[in-house]
C-alpha cells in the first residue's frame, strides 16, 4: 500500500478551518518553547536553530510522502518566501525576547489584516476597502496596548509583568515588522499551495532560512547543553506540524477566510505566559487584542 500524502485533493472550508485552529495550537507553543531558549541564547541562533531542527523533522515527512520534485520557478518563489520567513523569525523572536508572550502575541494580530490586504492587492481576492478599515482597528488597536501599559519603557519586569514599566520600544517595532513579514509569507503560501503541495513548501520554507541563517548563526555561536537540544528538537517539531497544518489550510480557502483565525492564539499565549513566565495579561493586552481581533473580523467578511 502507498504511504499516504499530504498532498492530496483540497479539503472542505471546515477541515481548513479546523486545520488553522490546531496549527496555530502547536505554533503559540512553539513560541513559548522559542522564548524559553532566548533566554540563554543570541536571536540569530535561536532562529537558525528553529529552523535547522524544523528541517530535520520535515525531513521524515519528505521521507514519508515523497513529494514532487520542486521545479525551478518553484525554488525560486520559495527562496524570495525563505527570505520573508527569515524575516518574520528574527523579528517576532526578538518581539519575543523583549516583550511578555501575549503582549508579542497580541502584536502579531494585526498579520490577518495584513494578510487580507496582501491578497487584495497581489491575488486579486475580493476583500475591497474593507481591509484598510481592519487595517486601521488593528492598528488603533495596537496603540492600546502600547500606551494603554504606560506607552514605551525599558522592558518587561522581573516575572514577566510590564505593569507600570511599559513595553520595550524595539520589541513592539519588531513585532509589527513581524506580522507584515509573516503575512507577506502566508500570501505567497496561498499562491503557490496549489502548485507546489503542503509538504514542498514546509520543507524549503525550512531549508531556505536555516542555509540563509547558518553563516550569521556562527558568529555568535554559543555551545549548546542537552536541555536545549531537547528544547529545540521539540521546537523543530512543533513547527513543522503547524506549519503542515497551516500550509494544508491555506490551500483550501481564501487567505482572508483564514487568517482571523490566528487570534486563537491569544487564548495559547496566555495560557502558557501564565504557566511557564508568570505573566498575567493587563486589561489594555485585552482591549487592544479585542480591536485588532475586530479588524481581522472585518477584512474576512464579504
Amino acid at each position: 500500500m502507498p504511504p499516504p500524502t499530504l498532498d492530496a485533493a483540497p479539503a472542505s472550508l471546515p477541515r481548513a478551518i479546523r486545520d488553522a485552529v490546531l496549527g496555530i495550537g502547536l505554533l503559540s507553543a512553539m513560541d513559548a518553547a522559542v522564548k524559553l531558549a532566548t533566554a540563554s541564547l543570541p536571536v540569530v541562533q535561536v532562529t537558525f536553530l528553529r529552523f535547522a531542527f524544523g528541517a530535520m523533522a520535515i525531513a521524515v515527512a519528505v521521507a514519508w510522502t515523497r513529494p514532487r520534485v520542486p521545479t525551478l520557478e518553484a525554488l525560486r518563489i520559495n527562496f524570495v518566501r525563505g527570505l520573508l520567513v527569515v524575516a518574520t523569525g528574527l523579528s517576532f523572536f526578538t518581539a519575543l525576547s523583549r516583550l511578555p508572550l501575549a503582549e508579542a502575541t497580541a502584536l502579531s494580530f494585526l498579520a490577518p489584516s495584513f494578510m487580507a490586504l496582501f491578497g487584495a492587492i497581489f491575488l486579486k481576492e475580493r476583500v475591497g476597502g474593507r481591509a484598510l478599515a481592519a487595517l486601521a482597528i488593528g492598528f488603533a488597536g495596537m496603540l492600546v496596548i502600547v500606551f494603554g501599559q504606560g506607552g514605551f519603557g525599558q522592558g518587561e519586569l522581573p516575572g514577566g509583568s510590564a505593569s507600570g514599566v511599559g513595553l520595550d520600544p524595539l520589541g513592539v517595532v519588531a513585532g509589527l515588522a513581524a506580522a507584515v513579514f509573516y503575512a507577506l509569507a502566508m500570501v505567497l503560501v496561498r499562491a503557490r499551495a496549489r502548485i507546489d503541495g503542503v509538504v514542498t513548501i514546509v520543507a524549503l520554507q525550512h531549508l531556505f532560512p536555516a542555509l540563509v541563517l547558518a553563516g550569521p548563526a556562527a558568529f555568535v555561536w554559543q555551545p549548546l547543553t542537552g536541555d536545549l537540544v531537547w528544547l529545540f528538537g521539540l521546537v523543530g517539531t512543533l513547527g513543522v506540524g503547524g506549519h503542515l497544518l497551516l500550509a494544508r489550510a491555506f490551500r483550501s480557502a481564501e487567505a482572508a477566510r483564514i487568517a482571523p483565525i490566528d487570534y486563537t492564539a491569544l487564548v495559547w499565549a496566555a495560557a502558557l505566559g501564565l504557566v511557564l513566565f508568570g505573566e498575567v495579561p493587563g486589561l489594555a493586552t485585552l482591549a487592544g487584542a479585542v480591536l485588532i481581533v475586530a479588524g481581522a473580523v472585518v477584512a474576512s467578511r464579504r
